[in-house]
């Protein structure tokens, strides 16, 4: 049994984004990947949440949930957690639940996914799932 609410498909994570819009996006990975890999888009008109769960140097973020609190999400406002693989964002979505927020999801395969046995990723995650993003 997990300590958050379960663990989601980037697809039905898309789908919970467009039925219900008090849910909120947020990306756990690190300013690094944003800048370096791209970035998930919501549905049109809704804002991403941005907040590292890990800071550069594998440090834990100690300002996590007041960074997800000054969001200004509401308590039982569903929140969907994403992260390069969809392991830093089980903490971070067990976080939110044991702060009283949520519904709080995990993102299963991530934004690009674990690696396969060479290495490389971008074989599952939101990005292959022909979900939106965009890198500057």
């Amino acid at each position: 049994m997990t300590d958050y609410a379960g663990d989601i498909t980037p697809q039905e994570a898309w789908e919970l984004l467009n039925s219900n819009p008090d849910a909120l996006l947020v990306d756990v990975r690190t300013q690094m990947e944003w800048d370096q890999i791209g970035v998930p888009e919501g549905p049109e008109g809704r804002e991403v949440a941005f907040i590292e769960w890990v800071r550069a140097g594998g440090v834990p973020n100690p300002g996590f949930v007041d960074e997800l609190l000054a969001t200004g999400v509401q308590q039982g406002a569903p929140i969907v957690f994403l992260c390069r693989s969809g392991q830093r964002s089980q903490g971070a979505a067990a976080a939110a639940t044991q702060a009283g927020y949520g519904p709080a999801y995990n993102v299963l395969e991530g934004f690009e996914g674990a690696a396969d046995a060479y290495g490389r990723r971008e074989h599952e995650g939101w990005k292959i799932a022909g979900l939106p993003w965009h890198r500057d």
